[in-house]
């Protein structure tokens, strides 16, 4: 039987961007390119659709690079990246959740799953 769906808080560190991800958090992924390592980022991919800005993109800025496939989005007051979005080699539209940006979420509990991002 699958478990419901939580809904999770989540933010920049200043405040303006605010979003809410719909889903099951157990595991993330922990890539070791040259940007998500920089950042430190724990990502959740989720269906683009399970994911909702509930501020105005005014202080939104985007980052791409290398294929410029997924565009990273970050605060242009703060700094801090919560989320991105791009999409699977299917095609389906996809948003990658810092999980380090996500309210009252004890990262303990969650199983890290190491990408290799750096040798593509």
């Amino acid at each position: 039987m699958e478990e419901p769906s939580m809904l999770y808080q989540g933010s920049c560190h200043c405040g303006q961007i605010r979003f809410e991800v719909e889903g099951n958090l157990e595991q993330v992924m922990e890539c070791n390119c040259s940007h998500c390592s920089r950042k430190g980022y724990l990502l959740w991919f989720v269906d683009r659709d399970q994911l909702r800005r509930t501020t105005s993109d005014e202080k939104l800025a985007t980052y791409t690079f290398n294929k410029h496939v997924i565009h990273h989005h970050f605060c242009s007051q703060c700094g801090c990246a919560p989320f991105g979005y791009g999409t699977d080699p299917s095609g389906g539209a996809k948003a990658a959740v810092n999980v380090r940006c996500l309210e009252d979420i004890d990262r303990s509990t969650l199983t890290v799953i190491p990408v290799d991002g750096r040798s593509f």
